[in-house]
């Protein structure tokens, strides 16, 4: 069976400096896969490189069987909010509408049927009553739905996300997390940067476990031992006992 997401010997490096080395890992489709690790373990740096925002040094990335280059369009990312521009004056409905343009081309306007569905994904993740709102207007929690809105707008196979739930209230974590649930069960695959190890268990089926080269990946109960997590964290941790698996 071919693997929705494949990456082999994964190398990338700031200036001069090697941050990610030695990453090779494989997911099935239909996967919500959380990626964690210490502070400085490389994790967003393994995502953007996964991605082609930023050069690698060597490696291969597989989706679905091709080469990235093939597949853009089947991809939608979340960054990080601390890397968006929040007083670009756009409101929220043309914010989610930017998620069809990559189906669309550069040289097409969004129809009425673009934006009814802008709307219906706005109206999933509970936006729908600010749609006319400028984005930076909005609560942190309330642009994450929105940047989420907009992922679903794109119709992609394959959904990166970059330290979702940083800065956000309880109610939108809940609810994003509610719904990549769902689309994980509509058979897509997720890939989640995440920094609190507490609610691994709660929200992932798979884990991969960084600290710039690859600790363990595969299933949650699998990553989350101790040993594990101690060579991971080195030390940093006071509470690996919680984490330890259940008997």
């Amino acid at each position: 069976m071919e693997k929705a997401l494949s990456v082999k010997d994964l190398h990338v490096s700031y200036y001069g400096k090697e941050v990610v080395r030695n990453i090779s890992f494989s997911f099935d489709t239909g996967k919500l896969i959380g990626v964690i690790g210490p502070n400085g373990a490389g994790k967003s740096t393994l995502m953007k490189a996964m991605l082609g925002l930023i050069p690698k040094d060597k490696g291969t990335v597989i989706i679905n069987g091709r080469p990235l280059k093939e597949v853009r369009k089947q991809i939608a990312y979340v960054p990080q909010r601390n890397n968006l521009d929040w007083d670009f004056p756009i409101n929220v409905l043309d914010t989610v509408l930017l998620g069809t343009y990559p189906k669309l081309g550069f040289f097409h306007r969004p129809k009425k049927e673009h934006k009814q569905w802008a709307m219906e994904c706005l109206q999933r993740v509970g936006m729908e009553a600010y749609s006319k709102k400028q984005i930076g207007e909005l609560s942190g929690g309330q642009q994450q739905r929105v940047f989420l809105a907009r992922a679903l707008a794109q119709k992609a196979d394959m959904f990166f996300l970059d330290e979702p739930f940083v800065g956000i209230d309880i109610g939108s974590e809940e609810t994003i997390v509610r719904i990549l649930k769902e689309i994980r069960d509509q058979g897509k695959t997720i890939l989640v940067v995440h920094h609190d190890l507490s609610k691994a268990r709660e929200y992932f089926q798979e884990l991969i476990l960084l600290n710039q080269e690859l600790i363990e990946f595969g299933k949650v109960e699998d990553v989350l031992q101790p040993e594990q997590i101690a060579k991971a964290y080195q030390g940093q941790l006071s509470f690996l006992k919680e984490l330890a698996v259940k008997p």
